[in-house]
């Protein structure tokens, strides 16, 4: 197959995944490109995740105070899902519907939630907005479960507009206060008390006798509205269209100013987003259609190694290529707390706005805790992944210059691009290695050891934290 093909997919997996092996790589490119699309964005033609392993090994998921593991849990199937696309927009959501276990403790309902967007993150937005306002983390979050038809709480009437749909200034203070009345009765069902046995499920309650019934106007509309009014209403206006289509952007393309600048800064490629609001617009707010013109699209190809990797997006790519991790390991909340460290708590965003992106994921602190992640991991040479790429370079040849041997680990490794200073500094070591040596037992293992020496000199440089 044509390397051009493999860059391709590659760039693919990493934006629309979190990642593969070359193993892996080369196995979807058996098929033509927008097959591949397809594929991603129709998960359903593969199998569900199965977590039977995760519920014997991590015994503690069971309980409804097991935070750290409902995180770790998460973190494997984003690593052995045969649905990427899946796991990759359940994070998307997340990191929109931006909801903190901070606030509401209650880590059944965390993972719960997260399960939710799972089902429903390549739906529409009509259907994740329903069914977001109907869950009990979220109205948690948010207050809802406050919000009386005689003493209305505005929280989640303001944020689903400004952080869920619309983004500032495409809407009015009356507005608000409209929508926090439509969702008067949008609550949760009593939670058995945490103590003694830990927490239990909660569910959506409609209350009819705390719901306001009166007249409302609403984005230029009026009426008895409820909240799936408000919804309906929302999904129409061409803000709504704009500002999902900038988030999935910045999500998948390349790096866009943080949120609160959107309503003075125009986007990068206006023309890339109006023609992903364009999408949105015709089909309804369907997620599939917009992620189809999305990873078809030249401004998607084209932008390679141009968005910064997120915490999770370099410790999940990274145990991708070393193979690990593929059974619960004593080990995985490891893992979690990685991301944690380098700033991406998951399911505990900071904030209502989720996490800052782009730039202000690197930091001197961060960016040791990230190499230092990375490095650690290419340091196993038993890792399945690193066996793999070993055996790969000894198919080469008994022999391999000191060119030849930074060329294929830099393939094996993405492939990878680096740029000309970078190269300079590898190929200086490799030149010092004298290149590689099989055929004998003491030649395998110094080969091995250089090896790993260059691929952890890879995973520290500036271009690896780049996706």
């Amino acid at each position: 197959m044509a390397q051009e093909d493999i860059e391709l997919v590659s760039h693919l997996l990493r934006r629309a995944g979190f990642g593969a092996s070359m193993k892996e790589i080369e196995a979807y490119a058996q098929k033509p490109y927008e097959e591949i699309v397809e594929d991603l964005i129709n998960p359903e033609r593969f199998p569900e995740y199965d977590d039977d392993l995760e519920q014997r090994y991590l015994i503690g998921f069971m309980l409804g105070d097991a935070f750290a593991q409902q995180q770790a849990v998460w973190i494997l199937r984003m690593i052995n899902s045969d649905r990427p696309l899946e796991e990759r927009m359940t994070l998307f959501w997340h990191h929109l519907f931006a909801t903190g276990w901070n606030k509401t403790e209650h880590a059944l309902a965390s993972g719960q939630q997260i399960d939710m967007l799972r089902e429903y993150c390549l739906t529409d937005l009509r259907t994740l907005l329903i069914e977001l306002s109907k869950n009990p983390n979220m109205i948690s979050w948010l207050d809802n479960c406050e919000n009386h038809k005689d003493s209305p709480n505005e929280n989640y009437g303001r944020e689903i507009m400004e952080l869920f749909s619309m983004g500032l200034g495409n809407y009015t203070e009356l507005d608000i206060k409209n929508a926090a009345r439509a969702f008067t009765g949008w609550t949760m069902n009593q939670c058995i008390p945490l103590y003694p046995f830990g927490h239990y499920n909660a569910s959506f309650e409609f209350r009819e006798d705390d719901h306001d019934n009166g007249e409302k106007s609403f984005l230029g509309e009026s009426g008895n509205l409820d909240g799936y009014d408000i919804v309906d209403i929302i999904i129409k206006q061409p803000a709504t269209a704009a500002f999902i289509s900038r988030h999935l952007y910045n999500f998948f393309v390349a790096d866009e100013p943080q949120v609160p600048a959107w309503n003075i800064q125009p986007p990068n490629d206006p023309a890339a987003v109006e023609l992903l609001a364009k999408t949105f617009t015709e089909s309804g707010g369907d997620i599939r259609s917009i992620l189809r013109v999305l990873f078809n699209s030249d401004f998607f190809k084209n932008a390679r190694f141009e968005k910064i990797k997120s915490p999770v997006d370099l410790v999940v790519g990274t145990v991708k290529i070393t193979g690990t991790h593929k059974i619960p390991q004593p080990n995985v909340t490891e893992l979690s707390s990685a991301t944690a460290i380098m700033g991406q708590t998951l399911m505990d965003p900071p904030t209502v706005e989720g996490w800052h992106t782009g730039q202000e994921w690197i930091d001197s602190g961060t960016l040791t805790e990230r190499v230092n992640f990375a490095t650690k991991q290419m340091n196993d040479t038993d890792s399945p992944g690193i066996i793999d790429i070993i055996d790969r370079i000894k198919s080469k040849g008994s022999h391999m210059s000191p060119e030849s041997f930074l060329d294929h680990c830099l393939e094996l490794m993405g492939p990878m691009n680096v740029d000309g200073s970078t190269k300079s500094g590898l190929l200086e070591y490799a030149n010092e290695t004298d290149g590689l040596t099989f055929g004998n037992a003491e030649a395998d293992q110094q080969s091995t050891e250089k090896i790993r020496a260059m691929l952890q000199l890879i995973v520290a440089c500036p271009e690896y934290q780049f996706a």
